[in-house]
């Protein structure tokens, strides 16, 4: 465990870099528009309308639309990790709409106040895999998954390899809120190998384990992910059926004339 006094000089480190991102401008539509070019129902419904609080990146709202929106309209079983609040559960279900099974979930009773119609919400450890694996069967399964939960790094992994083997064929893993893989404070560092971003690169030799001799090390995310996506902060993992890859070469007679 770190000393008092270096924890507490890294959490004024990172927070003030947090203070330094804070949008202070008068319009925050205007804002994800013009630098992202996003002009979709996501804005408007994160921009307006919610009685409680919700607190995103710019960037993220973009990137959600591109991997949910074929959610929308959908029975999909959406589970967010980290209830904060409760505004991004209420953002969840007037976007993915009443079809949609939204669970939340957070270590602090005090969020057991926002289960309701919007989603149900249970109280439990994203670092407890029995506890993660009795909300998924209590959901009936598992579509898509949101960490926004404590972003510390072995809660992290310990959230992707519990659940990633429950999550439907097809389905799709998101972890937010990246940039603490870089801070002590969150169990990560630059080039420590418990930053997240180490996993996913062992993940990223596992997928590619048909060209090396080193063998698997994640075998129960990677025998099962299609793909993966970096953005800023956030990585997305795609979950399909993978085979062994093939080849061939084809030359194409041209027809008789």
């Amino acid at each position: 465990m770190l000393p008092a006094w270096l924890t507490d000089a890294i959490l004024r480190r990172t927070t003030a870099g947090l203070l330094d991102t804070a949008f202070t401008g008068p319009d925050i539509a205007a804002d994800i528009r013009e630098k992202y070019g996003f002009s979709g129902d996501l804005l408007d419904i994160y921009t307006t309308g919610s009685p409680r609080l919700v607190h995103k990146w710019h960037h993220y709202i973009p990137i959600y639309d591109q991997y949910f929106a074929r959610w929308r309209g959908k029975p999909v079983r959406f589970l967010e990790i980290g209830v904060f609040k409760g505004g991004s559960l209420s953002m969840w279900r007037r976007y993915l709409g009443p079809e949609a099974i939204i669970y939340g979930i957070d270590i602090d009773p005090a969020c057991a106040a926002f289960n309701g119609p919007e989603a149900q919400v249970r109280i439990g450890s994203q670092d407890d895999p029995d506890f993660l694996r009795r909300v998924v069967e209590e959901m009936g399964g598992v579509d898509v998954v949101l960490d926004d939960g404590s972003h510390m790094m072995g809660h992290i992994r310990t959230s992707l390899e519990t659940l990633f083997p429950l999550l439907s064929v097809g389905g799709t893993y998101m972890v937010e809120d990246l940039h603490t893989a870089y801070w002590r404070l969150y169990g990560g560092g630059y080039l420590r190998r418990t930053n997240f971003f180490h996993l996913v690169r062992e993940i990223v030799d596992d997928m590619h384990a048909t060209y090396h001799s080193k063998g698997k090390r994640h075998a129960a995310v990677s025998d099962w992910c299609a793909g993966i996506h970096l953005h800023d902060s956030i990585v997305v993992l795609d979950k399909a059926q993978t085979h062994r890859p093939t080849h061939s070469m084809v030359i194409t007679e041209p027809p008789a004339s």
